[in-house]
């Protein structure tokens, strides 16, 4: 594994995946220059154990809640992106078909077409999201549940290293939850992926692995979904629905997680379920109203920019047509021919 994480061929392939769309960032310009040097610098890095991750720019984003996004280096993304190539293969053969987010052939429209078909079969759904998620994730459960798996002294300590250098990222963002059996040096505990890592949205997939495995193997629950933190279950029977939620809550105590409990709440399938960015109802669905107000900030932002030659109008038009895609998912025609309208761009954008 080690040899594998560390060939060039493996830093070359993922220096493309961590600089893809963003080529014409400084950082990444800077580096491009003497692009085979600095590869093969990082390479010696990493061979001789001499590698150390660097410091985190944090900046806040509000889509729509408040997050904090942690950026970073250039050079330690590439390194993200390595050790991720080499576990994938082998957490892939693990999850589960009902785990959505950050997998190949997977994705946000899989996981809404899958939830749109089950409100059309069952009277009731669960809506489950977790408090805090990635401030919250404890890196000795996490680094616990990678040595079951990676047989690789070298690439344990490497995922040590990345974790460690978010022990801090995220201190301010998480409110202190006790759980049964802490002690006064519970709030010691290292923990935290920052937002924006590679290494954190796989790790984040590791981590409620475990969640999926007790949905489907201990409870023998079938009609579910999860994106990331975001759990949805599907079933006729209110009763069962609580029992679910009743016991979800118990196993995530192990993982040192907890959900908000007060919209956690069995409810019937006709009212609507607002998932990934759409409200679904059995028979159509509408992409939220702050989704779209976010898009016509960021576009027009975007928009003006290309009138200021600031960026290409390739960029735009990638920008746009991606949202458009994306939203063209529900039932939107109208809402996008406006929307363009508003933007004064031309409509044939809609439906190309």
């Amino acid at each position: 594994m080690w040899d594998e994480l560390t060939s060039f061929e493996n830093l070359y392939l993922s220096y493309k995946k961590a600089s893809k769309g963003r080529r014409s960032r400084p950082d990444i310009a800077a580096f491009e220059i003497s692009l085979e040097k600095n590869l093969l610098e990082l390479r010696e890095d990493l061979i001789s154990e001499v590698y150390e991750h660097g410091k985190y720019h944090s900046f806040y984003i509000h889509d729509p809640k408040k997050r904090l996004i942690s950026a970073a280096d250039f050079r330690d993304r590439i390194v993200h992106h390595a050790v991720v190539s080499v576990l994938e293969p082998i957490y892939e053969k693990q999850f589960l078909a009902n785990s959505y987010a950050n997998r190949t052939g997977k994705g946000t429209h899989k996981a809404l077409n899958y939830c749109a078909k089950m409100m059309k079969k069952y009277q009731y759904y669960l809506f489950m999201d977790v408090k805090q998620f990635f401030p919250s994730i404890d890196h000795e459960i996490l680094f616990d549940l990678l040595a079951r798996e990676i047989d690789c002294e070298k690439t344990l300590k490497l995922c040590e290293i990345i974790l460690k250098s978010g022990e801090d990222v995220l201190g301010n963002e998480y409110e202190m939850v006790w759980f049964p059996g802490d002690d006064l040096f519970s709030i010691l505990r290292p923990r935290g992926l920052p937002i924006g890592n590679m290494s954190s949205q796989f790790w984040a997939n590791v981590y409620l692995h475990e969640l999926d495995l007790y949905m489907s193997h201990v409870l023998g629950v079938e009609t579910w979904a999860r994106y990331v933190d975001d759990l949805v279950v599907f079933s006729n029977d209110k009763g069962k629905l609580w029992n679910i939620r009743r016991e979800t809550i118990k196993f995530l105590e192990k993982l040192r997680l907890v959900i908000h409990e007060g919209s956690a709440q069995p409810t019937p399938t006709s009212q609507g379920i607002t998932f990934l960015g759409f409200r679904i109802f059995p028979e159509y669905a509408r992409l939220k109203r702050q989704k779209l107000i976010n898009a016509n900030r960021k576009i027009s932002d975007s928009l003006q920019a290309t009138r200021n030659a600031e960026i290409t109008e390739k960029h735009f038009q990638d920008q746009l047509r991606g949202w458009l895609n994306h939203v063209r998912w529900g039932n939107t025609w109208h809402l996008r021919n406006n929307f363009l309208h508003r933007l004064g761009i031309h409509a044939w954008y809609v439906d190309e």
